[in-house]
């Protein structure tokens, strides 16, 4: 049997991807018409995207046309990917003497390694500032078909759990907290119906909440409605938004969104308005939030989804709002941002840290706060 013989460059650039992929959580970018060169995503690193390049560049009007190809496909990649900024790693293995990468130091958001070895890469600080553990983590004893075929497996398995990860979350599940909330949301109308007294006692109202102390209608009024058209209207919209976010979130922080997403619809609409509000719909704003934050997450999968669906909707419910009389829209606003922001808290599986978390609670709390203050000692 014939030895497998492996380069010192292919050597390299398999022991790059081992790293990127099995420790740095990255993923393949499938770029058409690029050769001898592999661009790899991770939307939460530093650097979103890292590209390996292993083809030839003779001299430095080569290395710009180089550039020049890899800014307009970072363009492409930002707006795919709904990001405001991307930075960028090239790593080259196989640049001509002629290139002095050097005088491309100053090129926007994208930084330059020429590297012939694992050790090269101590020379750029930028590299072991954002990835400390690369040298350490490309050392292999492994040698030529073993290390191949190790580098493989790890590879798989890598790319084995994150498909497990991703069907965890995809995959449907029955939306029971959305059926209770329609049931009582059903419930409360049709006893209203008979006992009108139930909505002057339970809705929204500033003068009440503050001058009486009825704190239980900024929770209560999420839960009642005027009339059967308003009720129909809001619980399509939960059923159709509710057993999607229900699925993507979990039942249980699904319901802690909803809640806090009617809290701060309730606390915006009476900090504007001192009439009476009823309806469900400023927690429904909050799951339209909390699906524009969940799928900025998973932007790679949900890009078309959110940009086609998700931010249309918001915006012509929300100039239908403003434009329609009738309609406590600051209830909609201050749901839509309550919704992000206890999203952000509760946290999104598999991709939110401890750190996002943490943010999201004590950006609620300020958020919550103020307008408390505003409300009840401001004005």
């Amino acid at each position: 049997m014939n030895e497998v013989v492996i380069n010192k460059k292919e050597e390299l650039v398999m022991k790059l991807l081992h790293y990127f992929i099995t420790e740095r959580g990255y993923n393949p970018v499938i770029i058409r018409g690029v050769k001898d060169e592999i661009w790899l995503e991770n939307l939460e690193d530093d650097y979103k995207i890292v590209r390996i390049v292993s083809g030839y560049i003779h001299n430095n009007e080569q290395f710009k046309f180089d550039i020049f190809k890899t800014k307009s496909l970072l363009k492409s990649i930002k707006k795919k990917t709904l990001s405001f900024k991307i930075n960028a790693l090239s790593i080259f293995v196989n640049l001509g003497d002629n290139v002095d990468i050097s005088k491309f130091d100053d090129t926007p958001n994208i930084k330059f390694a020429n590297i012939h070895k694992e050790d090269d890469l101590k020379k750029y600080r930028f590299v072991i500032s954002a990835f400390p553990d690369i040298t350490k983590d490309m050392n292999f004893k492994e040698k030529g078909l073993e290390l191949f075929l190790k580098i493989t497996n790890d590879i798989n398995k890598k790319n084995e759990d994150d498909a497990r990860m991703n069907e965890n979350v995809f995959k449907p599940k029955k939306p029971i907290i959305t059926y209770i909330l329609i049931a009582i949301n059903v419930l409360v109308f049709i006893s209203s119906m008979f006992n009108e007294n139930i909505l002057l006692n339970f809705a929204v109202n500033r003068e009440l909440i503050v001058n009486i102390g009825q704190y239980y209608r900024l929770f209560t009024g999420m839960f009642l409605h005027s009339g059967i058209i308003h009720l129909l209207f809001n619980m399509y919209a939960l059923y159709i938004i509710g057993m999607q976010l229900e699925s993507f979130l979990g039942k249980w922080k699904y319901l802690v969104v909803y809640l806090l997403s009617g809290l701060g619809a309730s606390m915006l609409s009476i900090f504007f308005s001192n009439s009476f509000s009823v309806g469900a719909s400023g927690a429904i704003f909050g799951l339209m939030g909390a699906l524009l934050y969940f799928g900025y997450h998973y932007r790679v999968y949900l890009d078309s989804v959110v940009k086609s669906q998700i931010i249309p909707l918001i915006v012509l419910n929300l100039i239908l709002g403003f434009t329609l009389s009738g309609i406590d829209n600051w209830a909609h606003v201050g749901g839509l941002v309550s919704g992000i922001l206890a999203t952000m808290a509760v946290g999104v599986k598999y991709k939110s840290t401890k750190f996002e978390m943490i943010n999201g609670v004590i950006l609620y709390l300020i958020y919550i706060g103020f307008l408390g203050y505003m409300v009840f000692f401001g004005i």
